[in-house]
């Protein structure tokens, strides 16, 4: 008979979705940085071949492992975390106030790790910009305060009016375009924190 008893075969360990989505995170974060697994590894006193294993989703960090990573990498620790690797371009249309009191809406959420530059942006009538990238892993944020615009990735532009968020990649070409009507807008720079 051939192959093995099935009743003595390694147990293989189910890989968790924290543990995966931990790692993605290490990955990602690390490649915002431009470092290498190497020095990743070297910062936190990990081998290479773990580090590997863990952006694999594959291993088992405990808080000590992930906390010199976060610390390695700048950023808090609450970062490794979290499960939302990348929600990619965010737009958000205004919505209507409601007459009987205040509206609060969470409009998004920044997480920690980065510096943040807060500008105010006042475009008159048929004017355009093109925006420089920034630093990879940087996130633009719009809000309009009034007026319309055309605005975002310059492969991907979004019509923009009062009220609407707009949020994404900073570190790719960008543009903001007005055409009859002039714009308002709150612009949010997110960038990784230097280590």
């Amino acid at each position: 008979m051939t192959g093995t008893d099935p009743a003595h075969r390694p147990e293989r360990r189910a890989t968790s979705s924290a543990a995966a989505a931990a790692g993605a995170q290490i990955q990602r974060r690390r490649r915002q940085r431009g470092m290498s697994q190497a020095e990743l590894a070297r910062r936190t006193g990990l081998s290479k071949a773990t580090l590997s294993q863990l952006e694999a989703g594959a291993g088992n960090p405990t808080i000590d492992t992930l906390d010199a990573i976060a610390v390695a990498l700048s950023i808090p620790l609450t970062d490794l975390l979290t499960r939302d690797a990348s929600p990619g371009t965010v737009h958000l249309p205004a919505t209507v106030a409601s007459d009987e009191g205040p509206t609060r809406e969470l409009l998004r959420r920044i997480s920690g790790g980065h510096s943040l530059e807060l500008w105010r942006l006042r475009l008159p009538a048929h004017t355009s910009i093109d925006g420089v990238p920034h630093a990879p892993g940087t996130v633009e944020h719009l809000l309009v305060a009034s007026g319309r615009l055309d605005a975002g990735p310059a492969d991907d532009p979004r019509s923009l009016s009062t009220g609407d968020l707009l949020a994404f990649a900073g570190d790719s070409p960008h543009s903001y375009r007005t055409g009859d009507v002039p714009a308002d807008v709150t612009v949010v720079i997110a960038s990784p924190a230097v280590g």
